[in-house]
């Protein structure tokens, strides 16, 4: 088994007395596309920036293709970063931005002017070389900032919430640009954001943070189908988080109700957390359904409708579906087995924040 490209072992952090990164440990395999997720303040940011060398952890070391780089400067670093301030600079040309990286490396000029060529070419700009940066498109700046970072031909390329500038459509247009380029180029992508939609669209592997902490790691389609808390699921997508008791193995009860599930090993009379999400509802008959409720609010989304279902109980169930229920419609829900999520209950505060750090 090839040893990962990036190695961070029990890496601690703290600013100002607050603690950032609690012994995080994370391996970054070559030519993946590895997403940091999370909200504001969870430590991702700093995740990157102590990878690019413009943090010190407290603790821990960083490894990079098996040598250990935790004191070296960013400059010495097999790597570049892309900002969400593209940080360029606006007295030079196009090529003299691409460029700056290459000229303090003493390349030569033919190296460096087929290196800017080649680099246009990839994000979609030639011709472009004597351009004034001013003149750019914010999507056409984020391109350069990208263009300046490959031509270095790092191994790895850090991207800090680089599309968050950029409205809907331009940064829809660069997802796909992204994809494009690491595929194009081999190199290893490890990228900043707190958009669940983008990590899903992008990632090979999504790292889902909060205080600190790891609290799952996996493909979009684990993370999304298989969270491993409440947290995870909450935080990806929009998700019904209920109180259930696992009766035994494939028989979980909510609110009374039994539901069939596939889930096994969490014992017998078990409290749990039970994870539905909205899509895989099923709104049918009353008498047909595992649960009966009223539709008490009713959204349309263009895709589908999203409409609230109030049970008896007081809960209100999240739906969306393509049919339509009037509201004040009496309807029973039913889940297929497999579109049941069963998670352990978090025995503490603690628990509940920490989730999984592996």
């Amino acid at each position: 088994m090839s040893q990962p490209l990036i190695d961070l072992v029990n890496i601690s952090k703290s600013f100002d007395g607050e603690l950032i990164l609690d012994d995080l440990n994370l391996s970054v395999k070559e030519n993946s596309f590895v997403t940091l997720l999370g909200p504001s303040g969870c430590g991702k940011s700093t995740t990157l920036r102590i990878i690019g060398g413009f943090a010190m952890p407290d603790q821990g070391k960083v490894i990079f293709n098996g040598e250990d780089i935790t004191r070296m400067p960013p400059n010495k670093r097999q790597l570049n970063t892309v900002f969400q301030k593209y940080a360029l600079f606006t007295h030079m040309t196009i090529a003299e931005n691409i460029a700056f990286g290459l000229k303090i490396k003493g390349k030569s000029k033919d190296y460096i002017n087929d290196k800017i060529k080649y680099a246009l070419k990839l994000v979609n700009l030639d011709g472009y070389e004597n351009r004034s940066v001013e003149l750019l498109s914010g999507g056409q700046q984020q391109r350069i900032a990208i263009a300046r970072a490959i031509v270095n031909e790092p191994k790895l390329l850090l991207l800090d919430e680089p599309l968050g500038a950029l409205d809907l459509k331009l940064r829809q247009d660069m997802q796909y640009e992204l994809i494009r380029l690491k595929n194009e180029l081999g190199i290893t992508f490890v990228y900043v954001t707190h958009d669940q939609e983008e990590a899903l669209t992008m990632s090979d592997t999504i790292v889902v943070m909060n205080k600190g902490y790891i609290q799952q790691m996996g493909t979009p389609e684990q993370i999304y189908n298989e969270p491993e808390n409440a947290f995870v699921a909450d935080f990806i997508g929009e998700s019904n988080i209920v109180p259930g008791i696992m009766l035994r193995d494939e028989l979980v009860e909510i609110f009374g109700a039994k539901f069939a599930c596939v889930d096994k090993g969490f014992g017998k009379n078990k409290p749990v957390d039970v994870v539905i999400r909205p899509e895989d509802i099923d709104l049918v008959d009353p008498e047909k359904g595992t649960l009966e409720g009223v539709v008490t609010h009713l959204i349309f989304k263009g895709v589908h409708y999203e409409m609230e279902v109030t049970t008896p109980d007081g809960f209100e169930w999240l739906v969306h579906s393509t049919d339509m229920f009037p509201v004040g419609k009496k309807v029973g829900i039913h889940v297929d087995p497999f579109d049941i999520q069963i998670m352990n209950k978090p025995a503490s505060e603690d628990e509940e924040a920490v989730g999984v750090n592996e």
